[in-house]
């Protein structure tokens, strides 16, 4: 049997001689069902509130997913984004190694040109010097010549007191002319 507030009201007991008051017994019942009222109203309140907590958890249990799922895709993702850095890093480095490579290969090879240039010119100085020495002998030879061929005709014609010869200073001449 199910109790209501009003089945408790209504209730109506057999009558008997010498029973209970009859007063004193629907002033419990009416006591009773008040309470019991209460109660009813309190439970279905507790029911409601206890859906509303439900339906809230379940929201939190959903919201909770998505945030673990947004955390795992994040997690992923940056793992993803360091990889991906780390590979690109990784051959910025490498270039930048061929890069530097090449250059010092350039250098080198250019050191190597400019100090084969210099020897050449170098050699190509001594060649010069070396010519130059010998036009200037032979110059100063003719020169030698020329004075004693003047020198024998003026002596046919006067006879000097003393000959004088050409001194020439080649190294001289040539630090003058470099």
């Amino acid at each position: 049997m199910i109790f209501t507030p009003d089945g408790i009201r209504k209730q109506e007991f057999n009558k008997s001689f010498r029973g209970y008051n009859r007063d004193e017994v629907h002033a419990f019942l009416e006591k009773l069902s008040t309470e019991f009222e209460a109660l009813l109203c309190e439970f279905d309140d507790t029911k409601k509130e206890l859906n509303e907590l439900k339906q809230r958890l379940e929201k939190f249990i959903q919201l909770e997913n998505q945030i673990q799922q947004t955390i795992i895709g994040s997690k992923q993702k940056s793992s993803q984004l360091i990889d991906e850095a780390q590979k690109k890093a990784g051959e910025i480095l490498r270039l930048a190694e061929e890069k530097s490579s090449e250059l010092l290969q350039k250098s080198h090879e250019e050191a190597n040109s400019l100090k084969t240039a210099i020897n050449n010119l170098k050699e190509e100085k001594e060649i010069l010097i070396a010519k130059l020495k010998t036009i200037i002998n032979y110059q100063s030879h003719l020169l030698e010549m020329k004075v004693e061929e003047a020198g024998e005709e003026i002596r046919d014609e006067k006879k000097p007191e003393h000959s004088s010869g050409v001194d020439v200073n080649v190294d001289d001449i040539v630090q003058k002319l470099l």
